[in-house]
């Protein structure tokens, strides 16, 4: 009997890796097949490849360019710390400000495993970025399977979840702004800790991981600042320290607790100061800093997720609601729970995912950026309801079923309804997957093409050039020419930098723009059709109006006539250009 149910757990775990490795794989070659078709990489030119590339990718892509062009690894990094080739006038330590650990990764890999015969560095670089998204949706697999007990749950969900171990530092290392994320994940863990629905010794374990890979973080990262002056920094030391302290936050009233654990927090917090100059303004106008649209939400619906997961999450915050205030009577928590005792809500990690994804529910409400990490845990948290049947029985709790034994029927729901689930979204969504697939689409942009190819012939080496920093990012890298800004918002020089370059579009005299260029040695100055008749989604989010109000000029009704009249009193000289941008070059501007 003992040997019979070795081999079934063995046979599970065997189908249910070979399942998440099998899912990961093949959303993997989802990315690419789509990819190809997408941009018609296979055919295109490199320029043309590389053009894809846009915003801060582009800048990402061109540091794995010049590391592979480097004589040595230990040259390529030394230059990368040391960059003065880049933004005029500024020497930069690249690896530092940009978190450039993966495409110092990517290029050790491609080197040493000798692929320079096999693939080239952009077809190498693009797929390590598709093989992490594999591994995400492995780890979204196995997530939601350790949550329900069945793989099947792992079939359901694109979810992900991060672990607080040795990952913990490496996700700090590969992505700049981790620590935020990280932060959200502490004040779950605080709450979840306040309430005493987990051991408090383990939490503060997870606490010592943070701390751990914050000051791991700090040094390898060439002395980040950002880390040292991060919430999630300042939330885990005041917790530690009330700890350190022997502050008696168990007992006494939630309130109390609260409050003494806030107090610290704000003490140690820096304080942040928002100036509405235009900089935070054009921050605040972009689309991953604006509200959801109701088509997300409305996507979420037709697939059948949002109802689902509203279901699960309900189930789950009322039943986590009734313990937390059984805690507060005094009634222990169970070491155990089983599942005749419809109590989902005592799983200490079922109440971390659900304070987890409520919090990032709320960012995702006002950010539009956030919902590429709210809809994962979406996913997770309606997939694993669905095939748990903890959940169900908890529902037959509060229900009081007597018809039929709310045991069977919970484990019958677990396997039913995932399963008329997936056959419903392979029969819907597979045809318009294939269809997607198969459908070659055209990406090319000329008047790009033929900006990069006039300054790889024409501008001068040592040229230094002007304009918008997603368009300075593009330059860098198809060219290699130094800009005066790039598309990076975690420097304050380079956001400086922005603002005063963006004037060009303002109402500024031409002498003061001239300046300003000047004291960036530009010598080309580079103007977007696109910038000068915008006409932004969002009221009062156009640059030119974002400008007119941090200049403390009147804002006009903003006609095409009337801004690019603007321009007509900057510029003296044109070069000859038919595209959707003008180059003018500078250094003849008072000859």
């Amino acid at each position: 009997n003992s040997e019979y149910l070795l081999i079934q757990r063995f046979a599970k775990l065997f189908f249910g890796c070979l399942a998440a490795v099998t899912s990961g794989m093949m959303y993997a070659v989802y990315l690419s097949t789509y990819h190809e078709r997408k941009f018609w990489f296979s055919s295109r030119q490199e320029l043309e490849r590389e053009i894809t590339f846009q915003g801060d990718s582009a800048i990402y892509y061109s540091f794995y360019k010049e590391l592979l062009k480097a004589p040595s690894f230990e040259r390529g990094v030394y230059e990368l710390t040391h960059n003065n080739k880049t933004v005029s006038l500024k020497t930069i330590n690249a690896v530092q400000q940009m978190t450039l650990y993966p495409e110092l990764i990517a290029s050790v890999l491609y080197q040493a495993s000798g692929s320079e015969e096999v693939i080239e560095p952009v077809y190498f670089y693009i797929g390590i970025v598709f093989g992490l998204q594999g591994i995400y949706v492995t780890a979204l697999f196995v997530t939601s399977w350790v949550m329900s007990g069945t793989w099947l749950a792992g079939m359901l969900t694109v979810a992900w979840f991060i672990i607080n171990s040795a990952s913990t530092y490496t996700f700090m290392m590969m992505w700049e702004y981790s620590h935020y994320l990280l932060f959200v994940q502490a004040v779950s863990l605080f709450l979840l800790d306040s309430f005493a629905l987990a051991q408090s010794e383990k939490v503060h374990e997870v606490y010592k991981i943070y701390m751990f890979s914050l000051f791991l973080g700090y040094l390898l990262q060439f002395e980040n600042s950002a880390l040292l002056v991060s919430p999630l920094l300042s939330l885990v030391a005041a917790l530690m320290l009330s700890k350190y302290l022997q502050m008696n936050v168990k007992k006494g009233t939630f309130m109390s607790r609260l409050l003494k654990i806030m107090y610290i927090y704000l003490v140690l917090t820096v304080t942040l100061t928002l100036n509405l100059n235009f900089t935070m303004n054009w921050l605040l106008c972009q689309e991953a800093l604006q509200a959801p649209s109701q088509d997300f939400f409305l996507r979420l619906t037709q697939s059948s997720l949002l109802p689902f997961y509203i279901l699960v999450l309900i189930i789950c915050l009322f039943s986590v609601t009734q313990v937390v205030f059984r805690r507060i009577c005094g009634e222990p928590l169970k070491e155990t729970v089983k599942l005749e005792d419809g109590r989902i809500g005592e799983r200490p990690e079922i109440v971390y995912h659900v304070i987890h994804t409520i919090l990032l529910g709320s960012l995702a409400m006002c950010l539009e950026g956030m919902k590429y990490l709210w809809t994962p845990y979406v996913c997770m948290l309606a997939a694993f309801g669905v095939c748990s049947p903890e959940l169900w029985m908890t529902l037959f709790k509060w229900l009081r079923l007597r018809a039929v034994h709310p045991i069977l029927l919970a484990l019958i729901l677990s396997m039913a309804v995932p399963t008329i689930i997936g056959f419903s979204l392979w029969k819907e969504f597979f045809p318009r997957i294939m269809t997607e697939l198969s459908e070659l689409q055209e990406f090319y942009d000329p008047d790009t093409v033929e900006l990069m190819t006039w300054i790889k012939r024409q501008a001068p080496v040592a040229a230094v050039f002007a304009g918008s920093p997603q368009l300075m990012g593009v330059i860098k890298l198809c060219t290699g020419w130094m800009v005066s800004s790039l598309p990076l918002y975690n420097d304050d020089d380079l956001l400086k930098r922005n603002e005063n370059i963006y004037q060009i579009y303002s109402k500024r005299s031409a002498e003061d723009i001239y300046k300003i260029l000047t004291s960036y040695k530009a010598n080309f100055l580079i103007i977007e059709d696109s910038i000068c008749n915008e006409v932004g989604p969002v009221r009062g989010c156009r640059v030119k109006d974002l400008l007119d109000i941090a200049n403390g000029h009147v804002s006009r009704s903003g006609s095409k006539l009337t801004y690019n009249h603007r321009l007509a009193s900057l510029l003296f000289f044109f070069s000859p250009w038919t595209g959707n941008v003008s180059i003018f070059d500078i250094t003849t501007w008072y000859s």
